[in-house]
C-alpha cells in the first residue's frame, strides 16, 4: 500500500529553478535507495540523481553540478533541487523508491506518477 506523491514541477525560464518532493506514504519497514528519473518525449527514460541511505548522491553528468538529490528520512521525503535549467532538461519527471515493506518482505521498486518539468527558452 505503498504510495509516492511527487510535487514541484512547472513552467520555468532558462536558467532559473525548482524544487521538486516526493512524499513516500504507507507500509514502510525500511526505505534503501531513492532516485529520480525523467523521460523526455520521444525519449527513453533517464537516470537523473540518486541517494543511498547513508546520504552519498550520484548524478547523471547532464545534470551534475546543477541538480542536488537530498532526503529528509524523518519525512520520508526526497527532494530534487534543480538549478540553472536548461530547455534540454524538459522531461517528465518520477521518484522511484527501493523499500521493504516488512522485515519478511523483498525489496521492491516504487515509482510515483511524474510531474511535468517544462523550461522555456
Amino acid at each position: 500500500q505503498v504510495q509516492l506523491v511527487e510535487s514541484g514541477g512547472g513552467l520555468v525560464q532558462a536558467g532559473g529553478s525548482l524544487r521538486l518532493s516526493c512524499v513516500v506514504s504507507g507500509s514502510i519497514f525500511r526505505i534503501d535507495a531513492v532516485a529520480w528519473y525523467r523521460q523526455a518525449p520521444g525519449k527513453q527514460r533517464e537516470l537523473v540523481a540518486s541517494i543511498a541511505t547513508d546520504g552519498s548522491p550520484n548524478y547523471a553528468a547532464s545534470v551534475k553540478g546543477r541538480f542536488t538529490i537530498s532526503r529528509d528520512n524523518a519525512k520520508n521525503t526526497v527532494y530534487l533541487q534543480m538549478s540553472s535549467l536548461k530547455p534540454e532538461d524538459t522531461a517528465v519527471y518520477y521518484c522511484k523508491v527501493s523499500l521493504r515493506e516488512s522485515t519478511w518482505s523483498l525489496r521492491k521498486d516504487y515509482w510515483g506518477r511524474g510531474t511535468q518539468v517544462t523550461v522555456s527558452s
